[in-house]
């Protein structure tokens, strides 16, 4: 699973803000600036945790008026920028975004686990959880949250997540090379990471959710049904595997 979503934190240069993204990008999605909200509790001394109830989607609230089988991450990004973004009155908060190529992955990350779970509520809820993960932690380092311990593993993480896209293409254009046990592996050790930097700024509940989002994507059953050369999900693992050599080549992942 090599998202940009997942990398929020990993732009090239955080001081640029928007322009962390690669250069020649198409439009991106943007959050609208919204009111100020009332002050926030504090956390208790030495932790830092931006995690809300209030700030989450509701279960059942619909992806889009498009209809019930219309999943487009972009709306699901929007929404849940809009819940947390309420809840927290910083100055850069509104610039949170998820460029297009990005938005093309998880849709069709969205699509692949549909097919492979059978189950669209399913896949809806691990991609929404997916969407909520990568957006916290752009806001935690955006907002500079991070100390410098952890954005050592910002970097370790980047490293990982870029190898394991690497990993992902190569299996892919190259038949008869994949290791679903590789992949898994791969994927474990980037959710370690993930545990591991948000350790202190996130709740239990969030933790979660990171788990139900790379246990899905680890599982070795997935994978393999990912991979297969003559399965259902061939033509989804096309689709992301050329997102993901575009956020390659312009350095996102």
């Amino acid at each position: 699973m090599a998202l940009s979503g997942v990398a929020a934190c990993g732009g090239a240069d955080p001081a640029l803000g928007a322009q962390e993204e690669a250069a020649g990008s198409a439009p991106r999605l943007r959050a609208l600036p919204l009111p100020a909200p009332a002050p926030r509790s504090r956390s208790p001394a030495g932790t830092r945790s931006m995690d809300s109830d209030s700030g989450e989607l509701s279960e059942g609230e619909p992806v889009s008026p498009a209809g019930p089988d219309y999943f487009s991450s972009k709306n699901l990004a929007l929404q849940a920028q809009k819940k947390i973004l309420s809840k927290m009155a910083t100055k850069t908060m509104a610039n949170m975004l998820i460029d297009d190529t990005s938005s093309e992955i998880f849709d069709e990350l969205y699509k692949v686990t549909k097919e492979h779970t059978r189950n669209k509520k399913e896949a809806h809820k691990i991609m929404k959880d997916l969407i909520k993960v990568a957006i916290k932690i752009g806001i935690l380092y955006r907002n500079n949250q991070f100390n410098q311990e952890e954005l050592e593993i910002v970097d370790k993480f980047r490293k990982k997540l870029n190898q394991t896209a690497m990993t992902i293409v190569s299996f892919y254009e190259v038949e008869y090379t994949f290791d679903r046990n590789v992949l898994a592996e791969l994927l474990n050790e980037c959710k370690d990471l993930v545990h591991e930097l948000v350790g202190r700024h996130l709740t239990p509940r969030s933790h979660g959710r990171i788990n139900h989002v790379f246990n899905h994507f680890a599982d070795v059953e997935f994978l393999t049904a990912l991979y297969s050369l003559d399965g259902d999900c061939r033509p989804y693992l096309k689709k992301i595997c050329n997102g993901i050599n575009k956020l390659l080549d312009e350095k996102v992942l």
